[in-house]
């Protein structure tokens, strides 16, 4: 009966196998070069003592309830109140993660009559908030300036008056490049458009004190900014950054915070102790840039263009010749994922080499011979 009930799910399920794209669990093995755990944080001493610190003074591990309930901790709010100090802005929120902020933002800010425009290569969070969202959305060419302009001149002579919103990230997860941030904001400016910015993997990377790369466009009344928790501060959740009115319309209008139980607050002082290491962690910021270095000259020698970033892809573009090199790489014992569509556009699938303090100089010198005997 199950199987009968479930014939069009197990139909598909045998579709991505035969295109190679069936996706499985896979536990964590060999040299880590697949993590976002850029600065080496999320198995550290530090956080561990955090932890344990914050237990000892009484904080609570679970929540209890949403925020507007009993969940809403004094760990929360402190935490949001120094992210704000630490980042510029008028106000932020916190989340269980990135995901959440992301999803719950676009579902609720933008209105009906509004037009969100998005980078193309934007995170499938973003996708599923504006598929909630009231307000027209349109994809936008990766990293076009120019063709962002011409949709927002096109919009506006069509005799639309509601907000426009430009939806882009800072650091692309997937090819590592960079948003044309400035000219972004200048635009959304010239346009009285609002500009979000994901700055999940550029926080703690980026910036002084690793405020990323938005950082001079924090407090201004048209940026909203995403910053993660659980990449370079290696622990979990997100905030938004922005203008008091976003959060408070959140609170009483985003469903996916209304509706959700609170994050851990022993998690939020986990978080507030990741800021505060972050602020102070030039030392394994410059350790990390030596090491992108190292593997950007060994890379081009193969040919692999380096990105300016500490995520290298190397596209390969067939599944299946894609997988069976992540698959010799990880039996010689480096952890290095194949990323196929629809993760990534169709021909394009890749390795994702990603840089971390978690694999040395010696280690990252091993996976470039390496991968030149299986790129061949």
């Amino acid at each position: 009966m199950t199987i009968s009930l479930l014939a069009a799910q197990a139909s598909n399920l045998d579709t991505l196998t035969e295109q190679n794209r069936l996706r499985r669990l896979q536990a964590r093995s060999g040299i880590d070069f697949a993590s976002n755990d850029y600065l080496g944080l999320s198995a550290s001493g530090l956080l561990a003592e955090a932890a344990q610190s914050a237990l000892e003074r009484g904080v609570a591990i679970g929540s209890g309830g949403s925020r507007l309930l009993r969940g809403n901790d004094a760990e929360h709010e402190a935490l949001e109140a120094e992210a704000a100090a630490f980042f510029g802005g008028e106000a932020t929120l916190f989340f269980s993660s990135g995901f959440a902020a992301n999803a719950t933002l676009l579902s609720t800010l933008p209105q009906r009559g509004d037009l969100i425009l998005h980078d193309a290569l934007i995170h499938a969070s973003a996708h599923d908030g504006m598929r909630l969202s009231r307000a027209q959305c349109q994809s936008v060419r990766h990293n076009d300036v120019q063709a962002f302009a011409d949709a927002l001149r096109e919009w506006r002579m069509s005799g639309q008056a509601g907000t426009p919103w430009i939806i882009v990230e800072s650091l692309y997860s997937m090819d590592g490049d960079q948003a044309p941030l400035a000219a972004l904001a200048e635009l959304a400016e010239q346009h009285r458009a609002m500009l979000v910015i994901d700055e999940a993997h550029a926080t703690g990377v980026f910036g002084a004190q690793g405020r990323g790369l938005a950082a001079a466009l924090d407090g201004q009344a048209n940026i909203i900014t995403l910053r993660t928790f659980g990449k370079a501060l290696g622990c979990e959740g997100a905030i938004l950054c922005g203008p008091k009115i976003m959060r408070d319309f959140i609170v009483n209008r985003g469903r996916g915070f209304i509706f959700s139980t609170a994050p851990s607050p022993l998690m939020a002082a986990i978080a507030r102790s990741a800021l505060s290491i972050m602020a102070k962690a030039d030392d394994r910021r410059e350790d990390l840039w030596q090491r992108v270095a190292l593997a950007q000259a060994r890379l081009a020698g193969l040919g692999i263009s380096a990105t300016g970033s500490q995520i290298i892809p190397v596209v390969i573009g067939d599944d299946s010749q894609t997988m069976a090199a992540a698959t010799k790489l990880q039996q010689a014992g480096f952890d290095v994922r194949g990323i196929r569509p629809p993760t990534v556009p169709k021909g394009t699938s890749r390795l994702r080499l990603s840089f971390t303090l978690n694999a040395s100089q010696s280690d990252i010198e091993a996976l470039t011979g390496a991968l030149a005997e299986v790129l061949g």
